[in-house]
């Protein structure tokens, strides 16, 4: 564990106490993730469901570990702020599985981590509160023991699921949240919930920061979420869906018109997609390819 990742750490908590929300456009290759920085993030935080699309897998734990590891050692040797990763209910059969991703990230220099309870494989249940209790609190020891102050955002799916009504939610989004926050996490996030009063509701009842999801068209303000008391705000695989939709109208555009208006009206230079990258010594990276793992 060295400084720079501990300061890392540290300044990505203090983040969730300035004076607006934390923005988070998540990020899901290296390419993105330096835009997104260039563009002036002071974090990066990576979409599942992105990074799982652009390496050919469907959502929803699909990506191989392997890969999921890979393309965040990609990210955090290119970036200079600090990364958070989305790992989904955590991957693995129990605790000690997502314990053993959390250390594996640490030691790619990763400072925080996104994880949700979500719905049982199979069903339209919410998994028991216990079942993320228990991988918060493994992540938790295991950040300690490497004496890093790693950021558990801890997700909440009862928003997104046909399980509960409308008048239970919150409730059980305050319940869930308070067992979560006893387990160790840092931070709610609840995707799904818009109402604005219940928004405000529920940051007020909780003792971390309230992090909400902005990635779909009409989405409230950075402004109106932070009068509201949200202090992160994340736009999730709405930036790769976004940018999706932008590619295909630039390949249809060109496919079926023969133009490439689209594409012309705002691109980068070659030089300056370059300049988002450090250059890197060839000789050094191919000896050291020859006899690293994924997790060197």
């Amino acid at each position: 564990m060295n400084r720079q990742q501990k300061e890392r750490a540290e300044y990505f908590h203090r983040l969730h106490d300035g004076p607006t929300p934390l923005m988070l456009s998540n990020a899901w290759d290296v390419a993105s993730a330096r835009v997104i920085e260039n563009a002036g993030a002071k974090a990066i935080a990576t979409t599942s469901a992105g990074m799982a699309w652009s390496l050919g897998y469907r959502d929803g734990e699909q990506m191989p570990v392997q890969e999921l590891l890979a393309a965040c050692k990609r990210i955090c040797r290119t970036v200079s702020v600090p990364v958070t990763v989305d790992i989904e209910r955590g991957y693995g059969h129990d605790a000690q599985d997502t314990g053993d991703l959390v250390a594996a990230l640490i030691e790619l220099g990763v400072i925080g981590i996104n994880i949700e309870d979500g719905i049982v494989p199979g069903t339209q249940t919410l998994a028991h509160p216990s079942v993320l209790g228990a991988r918060i609190a493994c992540a938790r020891t295991i950040a300690r023991d490497r004496d890093l102050q790693l950021f558990i955002n801890a997700r909440i799916d009862t928003y997104v699921t046909p399980e509960l009504d409308a008048a239970a939610k919150l409730e059980e989004t305050r319940a869930r949240a308070l067992t979560y926050i006893d387990a160790g996490a840092d931070g709610i996030f609840v995707p799904g919930l818009a109402d604005l009063q219940d928004i405000a509701t529920l940051a007020r009842s909780l003792p971390v920061p309230l992090n909400i999801y902005a990635g779909y068209p009409g989405a409230p303000s950075s402004q109106t979420l932070g009068d509201c008391g949200v202090r992160r705000i994340s736009l999730g695989c709405g930036t790769m869906q976004a940018t999706m939709a932008h590619l295909a109208h630039i390949a249809s555009e060109a496919i079926a018109e023969g133009r490439y208006d689209t594409m012309g009206e705002r691109m980068l230079t070659v030089a300056e997609a370059n300049r988002l990258f450090a250059e890197v010594d060839t000789t050094d990276r191919d000896k050291a390819t020859a006899h690293t793992s994924v997790l060197a």
